[in-house]
């Protein structure tokens, strides 16, 4: 049988892991080693993550009884702004790209660095000033626009819209820079013998948002460039009063923003087709099929960001356009779907924590999939449009998505990033508290919107009080599930067992080097003869021992 490299690493811990081969903070400030760089966005992504987290728990404690509880209607305004402003921008836009992604994208290719290792310390300190505009428009006047910064009132209202937006506008050169490195990366830096069918899917995966990324982001900043420009200087291309038009900014901002939320969930499948093949000990099923999938969401997530604006008076060909398109969007989705369903039929399962968080995206990804398509019904969206239906649709996918399927990822890799091993009752444990909490909190709210219950309102009719007070206990035990997971990684840092190189069993390349990795990743070039899923234990063909 074939295998992924020539031979494992012939001198084990002859040198210094990556975290110790040089020391003190400069090293670190400085640095252009990926997979120091990885861990740096990991720190900070986590970071925000914890902030826009804390502001999504006061949100649902507000909205535990139909009154005013301790915030005013504007505070409540800011903080589901900044809520989502962070969590988008700030940590799941960049959370599976930067961290995973730089720790591991020039592992699974047999090189040594990324393309232009200076460029990507760059990206990293851009995407740090932009996190400072962030900061500075939160502690001045605050922002109450919604994430979306909709115009004509993102051009009216007197909070720190400028600063925001300058924040935002820097953090897509970061993500522009970002995803140019892994381009170019992916086309000129893989392993003697290592094809395009021979790439890991996580590869694929990571190279399609990276096209997304540099396709994309520059218009969503010419479009805050232009909001800037109008609040600045009175010229009239959004404010109606002054002749502009507020539809047009829901235009520019959707043809970035709905390839955004795939440059957030196709990182999470590359991660979820890693997970589901390794530990089920079985060559992934249609590896072609989920490869190119991956391509054609990318492609097709330009031509749907119609769908935002169903109600806003676009012509009735546009709507059926954008509806058909929004559909088909789901075909190459579904392949995903059912090719990890089809590779985890008749194969050895590990049950390990990784793998639950994989089964846990399989359900919680589904369920956002399939509600996508009521909203996509042109005459269903009338009555669900903003509505709680969506704020369920868009965490089921994009926290049930990508959230789900980058802890899972953490936990996959954890040994090699780290060195350590993490407790696995502790991580079931977490996993099993995520899952619920995330359910609890967010199916409810589905049927909070079927029954019209408005997006973004603090004040609600007695009616909805019951369901808003259990998707606030879901959320509750969400952030328990949360923090004892963060609470645990952290002890394995210092009390977990030494991690072995491969304590998977998988045969990609980042497995056939130490854990942690050297500085420069493999002592010898390896060369590539086979698959990255050719497990020796199972059959390649699907379903082989079944009974």
């Amino acid at each position: 049988m074939s295998t992924a490299v020539q031979s494992q690493d012939p001198h084990p811990a002859v040198e210094p892991s990556y975290l110790v081969s040089k020391r003190g903070l400069m090293s670190w400030l400085v640095t252009v080693d990926h997979k120091r760089l990885g861990l740096m966005y990991l720190a900070s992504v986590m970071f925000f993550f914890l902030i826009a987290g804390i502001l999504a728990i006061v949100l649902r404690t507000e909205l535990f009884t139909p009154d005013q509880d301790f915030m005013s209607a504007q505070t409540y305004n800011q903080v589901f702004t900044l809520h989502g402003a962070i969590m988008v921008f700030l940590f799941i836009i960049p959370s599976v790209p930067a961290a995973l992604g730089n720790f591991l994208l020039p592992l699974m290719l047999g090189a040594k660095d990324v393309a232009f290792p200076r460029l990507n310390l760059l990206s990293f300190y851009v995407y740090s000033v932009a996190a400072v505009f962030l900061i500075v428009a939160i502690l001045t006047s605050g922002l109450d626009t919604g994430w979306t910064f909709y115009t004509p009132y993102s051009t009216s209202t007197g909070t720190a819209v400028i600063t925001a937006t300058a924040g935002v506008f820097i953090a897509g050169f970061s993500s522009i820079l970002t995803g140019l490195n892994f381009v170019v990366t992916v086309h000129k830096m893989r392993a003697p013998g290592m094809n395009w069918n021979r790439m890991p899917l996580f590869v694929w995966a990571i190279y399609s948002t990276a096209v997304i990324q540099v396709l994309a982001t520059p218009v969503l900043a010419i479009t805050l460039l232009l909001l800037i420009v109008e609040r600045s200087l009175g010229i009239g291309i959004f404010d109606p009063a002054m002749g502009g038009d507020p539809v047009l900014f829901q235009h520019f901002f959707w043809f970035y923003s709905h390839p955004a939320v795939y440059i957030m969930i196709l990182p999470g499948f590359g991660i979820i087709s890693e997970i589901i093949t390794v530990h089920s000990r079985k060559h992934i099923f249609g590896y072609k099929a989920i490869a190119l999938s991956s391509v054609a969401i990318a492609v097709i997530s330009f031509v749907v960001w119609g769908h935002h604006l169903f109600v806003s008076g676009q012509s009735e060909l546009a709507g059926v356009l954008f509806s058909f398109l929004t559909f088909a969007v789901g075909v190459p989705t579904a392949i995903k779907v059912f090719s990890w369903v089809a590779t985890l039929y008749g194969g050895s399962i590990q049950y390990n924590t990784a793998c639950w968080y994989g089964m846990a995206f399989l359900w919680t990804f589904t369920v956002g999939g399939l509600t996508g398509l009521p909203l996509s019904t042109l005459a269903i969206d009338v009555h669900l449009h903003d509505t709680y239906f969506v704020v369920a649709h868009f965490h089921y996918v994009m926290v049930g998505g990508t959230v789900v399927a980058f802890i899972g990822g953490l936990h996959h890799w954890w040994p090699k990033m780290t060195g350590r091993m993490f407790n696995e009752t502790a991580g079931k444990w977490g996993c099993l508290l995520v899952f619920v909490g995330f359910n609890v909190t967010f199916m409810t709210q589905f049927f909070l919107g079927h029954q019209g219950m408005p997006r973004r309102y603090y004040a609600y009719l007695p009616e909805y009080q019951v369901m808003h007070q259990v998707s606030t206990i879901g959320s509750y035990i969400l952030a328990l599930g949360l923090l004892w997971t963060l609470i645990y990684l952290l002890h394995s840092l210092w009390k977990g067992d030494k991690a072995p190189s491969n304590p998977w069993g998988a045969v990609t390349l980042e497995w056939q080097t130490q854990s942690p990795p050297i500085e420069h990743n493999f002592h010898e070039t390896p060369h590539i003869h086979g698959s990255p899923y050719d497990f020796p234990e199972i059959d390649k063909s699907a379903g082989a021992l079944h009974h």
